[in-house]
């Protein structure tokens, strides 16, 4: 597999002149959405933006903006040879349906080959090996898989490895973290976390600029400790939070009698463990570039949150 992409220092945006036809896929979720409105903040012509939709009837804020909608579904090659005619930059956001991602997302690669694709970004997700022994195998096999086939199609691609969303945050804290602290798995690993919408501006900065093909960045903020994270809280609201690590599986079996769902308890307790064991940290060198600014902090973020506690 390709490495992390290593840009030049003085690396700049150039933005296209020309600008050429982009599609977004999964345009109706919010980090789609996010990437489509971030396009027409920068100025791209309505007319050059492309949104795939399986379901048009959750298209009525797409339409709104003014740009063009084709319906198109994962499971349908055929369909999204179609879609992707005249396209010449593919956004590709991942399918939801963990199980069936992966034949999914090998359709989605073949159509963009057939259509004549000429440029794939792809939103894959943080990590840092492939092995079967992650935590997050689960979850990261499709993504492995669907960079494998991208780097292999012939296709120019950039692929983003996107940390962790900010606003998934409360949901390693816990619901009653006030009062019973943070409990998690992940003992004093570090986990990376970045605002949506700074994912999703820094993807258009990148989707409407010359860069460097066939590259893997890591699009991340800071790494953080869940003990630098109660530490933090604890300093925002004045009073001592707490955080226990516990074993992964008695973390699940405490979480499901807490009334927490099997596949809640499961996707936080596999990302804490992950930390653990180093796969989240991230690299927060290139968000700053592609936003040319700081990304906002998980200290902004917790003041922001814990402000309406």
């Amino acid at each position: 597999m390709c490495g992390t992409a290593e840009f030049h220092h003085s690396y700049q945006y150039f933005i296209i002149k020309n600008m050429a036809k982009i599609l977004i896929t999964g345009a109706s979720g919010e980090y789609g959405k996010s990437v489509i409105k971030s396009l027409i903040e920068k100025g791209v012509d309505n007319n050059f933006i492309y949104a795939l939709v399986s379901d048009e009837d959750k298209a009525e804020e797409l339409n709104s903006l003014g740009i063009k909608i084709i319906a198109g579904n994962y499971d349908d090659c055929n369909s999204l040879v179609s879609s992707f005619a005249g396209i010449e930059k593919l956004f590709f956001v991942p399918g939801h349906n963990i199980k069936n991602r992966i034949i999914q997302h090998k359709k989605v690669i073949k159509a963009a080959k057939i259509a004549g694709i000429k440029h794939i970004f792809y939103a894959s997700q943080l990590h840092k090996t492939d092995q079967r022994s992650s935590p997050i195998h689960f979850i990261m096999k499709s993504h492995l898989a669907a960079e494998v086939d991208i780097m292999k199609s012939g296709i120019n691609y950039i692929i983003f490895r996107n940390a962790l969303y900010l606003e998934t945050l409360p949901m390693f804290l816990g619901e009653k973290f006030l009062e019973n602290g943070i409990i998690l798995p992940a003992g004093q690993g570090k986990m990376a976390f970045s605002m949506q919408s700074e994912m999703a501006e820094a993807a258009a900065n990148i989707l409407t600029s010359e860069v460097q093909k066939n590259k893997i960045i890591d699009i991340s903020g800071d790494a953080v400790s869940f003990t630098e994270i109660a530490s933090m809280i604890s300093q925002i609201i004045g009073k001592n939070i707490t955080y226990l690590s516990l074993s992964y599986d008695t973390y699940i079996s405490n979480a499901l009698n807490s009334g927490v769902s099997k596949e809640g308890a499961r996707i936080v307790g596999s990302f804490a463990a992950a930390a653990q064991q180093g796969e989240l940290e991230g690299n927060k060198f290139y968000l700053e570039k592609f936003l040319e600014r700081q990304p906002t902090t998980v200290l902004e973020f917790l003041r922001r949150r814990c402000s309406k506690l």
